[in-house]
């Protein structure tokens, strides 16, 4: 081939400096197409890596397509157009697949087989000539080196025959080698064109081959179905643009109408009032947890409704978990570990209190509505929420509200100023007053504008600054908390029956008539009413403690008693119709007014009014039996008395004898002696008055001895004096005539 440079085989034995140069030029050009030949080689191995990958992802999208009815989205649903279209996507991608295939297997007989044989092959054997023509060519020169050095003087045939067979065999493998070098050298010119050229005309025609395999398979068919396909995407692409411009349209709507609901604090009850007909409800609260014996944690879960239960759920499970039934249930608002808006639900058996918190006052009270709607089971009728709605139209027209405390001073001025005065005493309830609410007509059982009290007004403390003082002046410790531990211990001693109730405080009022059998029906209607329209959730939980002597309120966690209502007050109690946890009694003192008192208990509240007429009964027997004992002491007291003056008289009787001893011994002469000289011997009563009679003239006659006769006189004057004092005592008349004649049987004798 004309051009192409070559190394002279003729001049290898001569080996001059000319031809070392030339050389040097071939090896510098070898060492350039060895350079270019990697970094082709290189290229060529990316493209067939990459066709293999090709090859395999459209294998692995065709196996992928082809499995799309296999999977479960869970937002797919059955959608046969999709599942079908992929299906034929699945055949053609398998059948480009398959010409990927054929593809690479060309790439790698016709591209990567010849450039890896020039590479692996000649250019390799060029490099190991050069090596092995580098050690001849410095053999060569140490054998003519050492040739050179032989001696003239010294010959040594044996050496000298050495050194040239040395020269000889370093000269031929020399010039051996040189020559089969020259020829890889000018070969490579060749070569290289070939090494070159091979590669790239077997890429261009496996290249071909794949585009003619590949058009003889899409066919004018495939062309109209991905015409029909590009269509139907861009449909859906026109769609989803429309959706996406409503849903910016919908999020800057929400923007601006969810601005004030970001605040955690209440919104403004004209443009979002509570909402007090929902059957269903949803959101965040937070559940007071117990970790230990008074240690409790709070934990944010989602809450939601669920026909009569309240579900929780945490974030990232699955589905919600029952917190309680709702069924029968009580729900109130409650102060929890010093935390606003709790309210607090308690199961209808009161085995389960859960107690939550919400975000703001709105939430908890439609929290507090939407459970109260669903105890009393409004969400199993058709129209929940209307029925709902139409319960709590019907409390509003019923209710009788309760006048504050400024509306009762408002209710001594003038009459021009009454209407102002109730209007802002319901507005400071908390709720706007109703129209129909100025024309209501009360019942007779309730007098009109009577005040309901909502809460427990205990009177220890009124009464502790008295208490107190009294507790001071004794000079002893007082209870702080208003109670006496003397009576409190007398009332559990003394009484037979401790029944104990857990219950709320409800509301109560002033009642016209305390026999009437309607009247805790109505009162309950009223009060019941009058919760609803003020907003008025919280509840004072209380304990109940029915005894033979007295109905006593106390508080659950300091155990003082908040109340006391004596058993004799209370004229009649009686439980709900209905809502058989809800009871009430009427109490009356004597002389004051009739208040109706209205609880809520966990309990039935039969049960507690038949406790409470158990104890009225076992009182009555009580009271009757203490009467009897009262009596039978009074006959005691009697006969004790009647045997005192009986014993009294016979004491009269003997001091009267013995007075009249006494005189009939002073009224005698004295004793003449014996004829022999003596004197006679006297009785001891003789001897003892003349001893006194002695000792009295021996005082100079200053006072009378005790057995004179005008002593002995004054001593029954006193006596007969005592006895006339007493008419009661008729048994001693006899004895007072022997006295009298005794006294006048002593006169004459003074």
């Amino acid at each position: 081939m004309p051009g192409i440079e070559k190394l002279p085989l003729e001049e290898t034995l001569e080996d001059s400096p000319q031809t070392r140069s030339l050389l040097g030029v071939f090896e510098e050009d070898t060492a350039a197409i060895s350079n270019y030949c990697t970094q082709l080689y290189q290229a060529m191995q990316r493209i067939y890596d990459a066709q293999n990958e090709l090859s395999a992802a459209t294998h692995l999208t065709s196996r992928l397509l082809k499995e799309y009815d296999k999977q479960r989205f869970p937002l797919g649903g059955d959608d046969e157009v999709m599942s079908s279209t992929l299906q034929q996507f699945a055949k053609v991608i398998d059948e480009l697949s398959s010409c990927h295939a054929v593809l690479s297997t060309q790439l790698a007989d016709a591209m990567m087989f010849p450039i890896t044989q020039f590479k692996e092959r000649d250019l390799k054997e060029i490099l190991t000539l050069k090596e092995v023509f580098q050690i001849a060519s410095d053999d060569h020169d140490t054998a003519i080196n050492r040739y050179s050095r032989l001696s003239k003087r010294r010959e040594n045939d044996k050496v000298r025959a050495e050194v040239v067979e040395d020269v000889y065999t370093s000269r031929k493998k020399q010039h051996q080698t040189m020559m089969h070098y020259f020829c890889s050298l000018n070969m490579l010119q060749y070569k290289k064109k070939t090494a070159l050229l091979e590669p790239l005309l077997g890429y261009m025609q496996a290249q071909i081959s794949f585009f003619k395999l590949g058009s003889e398979n899409l066919t004018q068919q495939w062309e109209d179905f991905l015409g029909t396909i590009g269509t139907s995407v861009q449909n859906v692409r026109r769609e989803m643009e429309e959706e996406v411009g409503q849903m910016q349209q919908t999020i800057q709507q929400m923007e601006r109408s969810c601005d004030p609901l970001y605040a955690p604090c209440d919104p403004d009850p004209a443009h979002s009032p509570v909402c007090r007909s929902l059957t269903r409800k949803q959101g965040y609260l937070y559940i007071r947890n117990k970790t230990g014996l008074v240690s409790s944690s709070w934990e944010r879960q989602y809450f939601f409704t669920q026909g009569g239960n309240l579900m929780q759920q945490g974030r990232g499970e699955v589905a919600g978990g029952l917190v309680t039934d709702l069924d029968n249930c009580s729900v109130m608002a409650v102060d929890s570990d010093d935390r606003r808006f709790c309210f607090q639900v308690t199961s209808f058996d009161g085995k389960k209190v859960v107690t939550l918190q919400a975000e703001s006052r709105k939430d908890c009270e439609e929290w507090i509505a939407t459970i109260n709607n669903i105890s009393k089971r409004i969400y199993l009728s058709e129209n929940a929420e209307e029925l709902a709605a139409r319960v709590n139209q019907t409390a509003l027209e019923a209710v009788t509200p309760s006048p504050s405390f400024q509306q009762r001073h408002e209710s001594m001025r003038p009459s021009s100023k009454g209407r102002t005065g109730r209007a802002s005493s319901i507005s400071s309830v908390g709720s706007e007053p109703s129209p129909a609410l100025s024309v209501l007509s009360l019942d007779c059982l309730v007098a009109p504008d009577t005040p309901i009290q909502f809460d427990i007004i205990s009177p220890v403390s009124e009464e502790n600054s008295a208490h107190s003082k009294a507790a001071a002046t004794a000079g002893r410790r007082s209870n702080p908390f208003g109670e006496s531990g003397e009576n409190a211990a007398e009332d559990s001693e003394d009484s037979i029956l401790h029944q104990l109730f857990i219950v709320r405080f409800l509301g109560s009022m002033e009642v016209r008539t305390a026999e009437t059998a309607d009247v805790i029906s109505e009162t309950m209607r009223q009060i019941l009413a009058a919760r609803a329209i003020h907003n008025i959730f919280r509840m004072t939980e209380s304990h109940l403690l029915v005894t033979c002597d007295c109905l006593k309120l106390i508080d659950p966690q300091t155990q003082v008693t908040r109340l006391r209502f004596p058993l004799s007050s209370v004229v009649q109690s009686s439980p709900h119709q209905d809502n058989k946890r809800l009871f009430g009694f009427v109490l009356q003192a004597a002389g004051a007014r009739a208040v109706c008192y209205i609880f809520e208990s966990n309990n039935d509240g039969e049960k507690i009014c038949d406790s409470i007429g158990l104890a009225k009964q076992i009182a009555f027997h009580s009271e009757m039996d203490r009467k009897a004992v009262q009596k039978r002491r009074e006959e005691d007291k009697a006969k004790e008395k009647q045997q005192e003056e009986l014993s009294k008289q016979k004491q009269i009787e003997k001091d009267l004898e013995e007075q009249s001893r006494l005189i009939a011994a002073s009224s005698r002469p004295p004793n003449p002696p014996a004829p022999d000289g003596q004197f006679l011997v006297l009785s001891s009563s003789q001897s003892e008055d003349s001893e006194a009679g002695e000792e009295g003239k021996k005082r100079g006659n200053t006072a009378r001895p005790a057995g004179s006769p005008r002593a002995t006189g004054k001593r029954v004057s006193s006596l007969l004096d005592s006895v006339e004092d007493k008419p009661n005592a008729p048994s001693l008349r006899g004895g007072t005539e022997t006295a009298k004649k005794l006294l006048t049987h002593f006169i004459p004798c003074k």
